[in-house]
């Protein structure tokens, strides 16, 4: 007895959790027969119960073989109201099925369509030349039958196989290669988790209803190019161990590829997606190729792994495509992509290493398609992203990213400023918030023994509830608690990151940082220009000439408007921008223009001009060291002379002394003199040329982060 009980216990056991073996039965001709005359109702559908069987059709059993394809579609196309489906599920099919076989031959034309289809199914025929001509809308189609739907003369050896039941697989393995070539299924196909050992073979397929291939595993290629998926395609969790190729295939409803493990080459060029496409967490261990799609939904790549160079050259994007937590470790290429106006690519916690892979795209477009969420984790991204398009020299797409780190910093420094923090805001601005008054004061105990550090700690709260963080979460941060003086350094911040970002793009818009010049030169040229000019009225007038106000008059209106076209043409926010130009140039200078004329002006010289221009040279000249005044010293005033007022072109000086103080550059030098000279009007000559100074180094500096031969002697290390 002890010798039997110690050799029960010296046998191996089955390992835990391993899989049952499926008990099947082989098929014979006698069962075949049984269960075509006792089909089963199975969720609707009266089908042909062939479930765990061992079904032998290779050709050492021809006869069977045959025999086998010759009655089951004999059952399965026979005439009646509803259409007998087939239940392979957890059978094992041993050598090639051959499931066109099983189908239908019917010409494509409605005339001509076998009799035994009910109206239904007619007009799913009719409804597959809809789709034809869609696709013609777009590119010739490729597949034959719809070259032969859309050509002039009908050619009647144009058929179709038609499979008018539903098709069941459910974890059916396949040992042979599988053909449904050239078929259309008017029922819905589910095959999850099915096993093919061999090529299938599913091209030019029309799956009328819902399909399903999810769990299914593809041990070698699998063909699908040219298929059309008219309602939800199931593909999740698929494994494709060698190349999968979708090409030319229209998807008319959902595609879900979620959690798919593409071992070789995905091919998807040329496909057609009216509804959404959804790739997350899938894997693509070798290249995936989109080339030519087209994306007229969402598309969504959320945690892929491309491990491979993943291409999509003149794709077509009509909505939004999420990148979000994707990992790209070779490439992605988006060169001469087509993107809708509304459609954008989100690469928030984007995954992606710029000395090892590469992002591609149009130079100037690929840069604004890219997005992400929030600055807050996401500062490796953009600084990645921007250092890959540097180094591709394509430097308008790097100072893009730059532009839109920056702007995600100013609402971060927004948010710190007035937003609300959980960690000094009063129980009153909580409740008004809408946190009640146990939950505030909850909060207020809380940060009273330790200071928040992110938002997720209110969840620990007792008296904390889901739906109210839900609901105000988003106007809430969590910082540390600022002193007055460092709240007043943020608010400089905020201000100067302000000014760069409206004046300049943040050093990288140099059309909009000429067209802030342009609009400043012709409003200090026209403000010199009528201190000078209009100097009184009584009692003897001092005016300039109709002809000369005239001309003045219409050169600041010609230069402010191509200053203000540039800055809508070029500027993300044009009406901002021109706000702060206003706020800089206009009320210190107003102010001052109104005192002097409030004042009035008695002093010598009145008769002679403000400015003085140097009468040994007229040449354009770089003026970075002149200051605004003449000195006082005798001989060097003997080379400075009064403007000419008499000269039709004498309005020309007032700009160009404009120019001078503000980019250092000019034809002559001009100078205010430095005798019987009112203050208000020295202090309008050196706020200008002090506001000359800062914007020659904003232009210098935009200018080496535009040009590329300057940035690369800035930027490469």
């Amino acid at each position: 007895m002890s010798l039997c009980a110690l050799l029960l216990f010296l046998q191996p056991s089955p390992a835990w959790g391993a899989p049952a073996q499926i008990e099947r039965t082989p098929l014979t001709p006698e069962l075949l027969q049984e269960r075509l005359h006792t089909p089963i109702l199975r969720e609707g559908s009266v089908v042909v119960d062939l479930r765990k069987m061992v079904i032998d059709l290779g050709p050492e059993n021809a006869s069977f073989r045959d025999n086998f394809y010759q009655i089951l579609r004999k059952e399965l196309q026979k005439a009646g109201s509803k259409p007998l489906g087939l239940d392979l599920s957890r059978s094992l099919i041993q050598g090639d099925f051959i499931g066109s076989n099983l189908s239908l031959r019917t010409p494509l034309y409605t005339q001509a369509v076998a009799p035994i289809l009910i109206s239904t199914e007619q007009e799913q025929l009719e409804r597959l030349r809809e789709i034809c001509l869609q696709s013609l809308a777009l590119a010739f189609p490729s597949s034959k039958d719809c070259k032969s739907l859309l050509a002039t003369q009908l050619p009647l050896s144009s058929e179709i196989s038609v499979f008018r039941g539903s098709l069941t697989l459910l974890e059916t393995h396949f040992d042979g290669t599988v053909q449904f070539a050239n078929t259309f299924f008017l029922q819905p196909v589910d095959a999850q988790g099915a096993i093919f050992n061999q090529q299938v073979n599913w091209t030019e397929t029309r799956f009328s209803r819902a399909v399903s291939f999810g769990s299914a595993t593809f041990k070698k290629e699998s063909h699908f190019q040219g298929s059309i998926f008219f309602e939800k395609a199931n593909f999740k969790q698929a494994q494709f161990q060698e190349s999968a190729n979708f090409q030319d295939s229209t998807f008319e409803d959902i595609a879900n590829f979620t959690q798919v493990d593409f071992k070789q080459l995905a091919k998807f060029s040329r496909v057609q997606w009216q509804g959404n496409a959804d790739f997350s967490n899938a894997h693509f261990c070798a290249q995936a190729q989109f080339t030519k799609a087209m994306f007229r939904q969402f598309l969504f790549f959320v945690e892929a792994t491309f491990e491979q160079a993943v291409t999509f050259v003149n794709t077509q994007f009509n909505k939004y495509v999420n990148l979000q937590g994707a990992n790209i470790i070779n490439s992605a290429d988006f060169s001469d992509a087509g993107f809708a106006k509304s459609a954008y690519v989100n690469v928030s916690s984007l995954i992606f290493n710029s000395n090892q892979a590469k992002i591609l795209g149009n130079p100037g477009q690929i840069g604004k398609k890219l997005v992400v969420s929030g600055l807050q984790g996401n500062q490796s991204v953009l600084r990645n992203l921007g250092e890959n398009f540097r180094q591709l020299q394509q430097i308008s797409d790097a100072n893009e990213f730059e532009y839109k780190k920056q702007r995600l910093q100013l609402e971060d420094l927004s948010r710190r400023l007035i937003g609300t923090n959980i960690n000094t805001a009063s129980q009153e601005r909580l409740m008004n918030l809408g946190f009640s008054k146990t939950q505030a004061t909850a909060i207020a105990t809380q940060r009273f023994q330790q200071l928040f550090h992110h938002k997720t700690e209110l969840l620990t709260l007792a008296d904390m509830d889901y739906d109210t963080y839900t609901r105000v979460s988003s106007l809430l941060i969590v910082d540390e608690p600022l002193s007055p003086f460092n709240w007043l350094l943020q608010a400089r911040n905020w201000l100067m990151l302000s000014l760069l970002l409206l004046l300049s793009g943040y050093g990288t818009d140099f059309w909009l940082v000429i067209g802030v010049g342009l609009i400043a030169i012709a409003y200090f040229g026209f403000l010199f220009w009528l201190l000078d000019r209009f100097r009184r009225l009584l009692p003897a007038p001092i005016l300039p000439t109709s002809y000369e106000t005239f001309w003045m008059l219409s050169s600041f209106s010609l230069l402010s408007l191509f200053g203000i076209l540039a800055i809508f043409w070029s500027g993300e926010q044009p009406c901002l921008t021109l706000g702060c130009v206003f706020v800089i140039i206009v009320p210190l200078p107003i102010t001052l223009f109104f005192r002097l004329y409030q004042q009035g002006r008695y002093h010598n010289l009145m008769d002679v001009s403000y400015f003085k221009e140097d009468g040994t040279l007229r040449q354009l000249r770089l003026l970075i060291g002149r200051l605004p005044v003449i000195p006082r010293y005798e001989m060097f005033r003997e080379r400075y002379l009064p403007l000419l007022c008499n000269r039709r072109w004498n309005w020309l000086n007032y700009y160009d002394f404009s120019l001078n103080n503000l980019l250092k550059l000019g034809f002559n030098d001009i100078r205010l003199r430095d005798e019987h000279l009112p203050g208000i009007i020295t202090t309008l000559a050196w706020y200008q040329w002090i506001l000359g100074i800062l914007y020659i180094t904003l232009l210098l500096w935009t200018l080496s982060r535009t040009i590329p031969g300057l940035n690369l002697l800035i930027y490469l290390k």
